[in-house]
């Protein structure tokens, strides 16, 4: 039997006497772009975190291409191709912006898939490209606005050249031309369109969001949770219409 793609079993997180993520379970498919909603408190960031291993949950499993990773260090879970983005940017902030992303060009993940780009100034530049900031490169990446942060953190992540890319609200803090054109990269990456140059098809994705509308133009399903509980599964136009769904994440008598 071929193990499920990705796969959270039974996944639990305490701090304290507040569960934050409460028996969660669920599998993803190689080609799927999965959204993760919920209101805030609901234990989505918790969940990324878990299964980034920046933090460690008190039971459960987490399983990336039939192999545990649960208990694996945050670099060793980047080298075997998950990376993830988060809602606080944290750049090397003296630096230049290429610089910044050069770094994550060192993973020894990124340096054994990079080989059809000569140079890790060039590979960076391309990642900055993408995300629409090459023009910034020189630039010490304190002078970059919020979004423009935000944008800085996915190019470091596909620079690790990822198989599964975890994104914590990348729209955050963009106008609506900006999140269009991240949405439309997104959808390009996905498809192979960058990275994915080196393989059939571009990253498998997770992506956490609170502008429901532009997420749900670019995802296959969505994960609901509340409470740390997940309460929905489904496809987009199924959970736009779920009860439990609307009065999680719009409060008691929204339709």
């Amino acid at each position: 039997m071929i193990p499920p793609y990705f796969e959270v079993e039974n996944l639990t997180k305490r701090f304290g006497g507040l569960t934050a993520v409460n028996g969660i379970s669920f599998q993803i498919s190689r080609d799927e772009i999965v959204g993760l909603i919920g209101p805030n408190g609901s234990g989505k960031t918790t969940l990324l975190r878990l299964i980034t291993g920046i933090l460690k949950p008190d039971s459960g499993k987490v399983r990336f291409k039939g192999r545990d990773i649960t208990r694996s260090k945050p670099w060793a879970i980047v080298d075997q191709g998950i990376a993830g983005t988060f809602q606080v940017a944290r750049p090397f902030r003296r630096l230049p912006i290429i610089a910044n992303v050069m770094v994550a060009c060192l993973s020894p993940r990124a340096m054994k898939r990079g080989e059809w780009i000569k140079t890790i100034e060039a590979r960076a530049l391309d990642a900055l490209e993408f995300v629409g900031i090459s023009d910034l490169a020189l630039e010490p990446a304190s002078c970059l606005s919020h979004g423009d942060l935000r944008r800085l953190e996915i190019a470091r992540a596909i620079a690790t050249e990822p198989e599964l890319l975890l994104l914590d609200e990348p729209f955050s803090g963009l106008n609506p031309a900006e999140t269009e054109l991240l949405a439309k990269s997104i959808r390009r990456l996905h498809k192979g369109g960058r990275f994915g140059r080196l393989h059939s098809e571009g990253p498998t994705m997770i992506i956490i969001e609170h502008k429901l509308a532009e997420l749900m133009k670019i995802v296959d399903r969505v994960i609901v949770l509340d409470f740390g509980e997940l309460i929905a599964d489904g496809i987009p136009e199924e959970i736009v219409k779920d009860e439990r769904v609307i009065e999680a994440c719009m409060g008691r008598g929204v339709r």
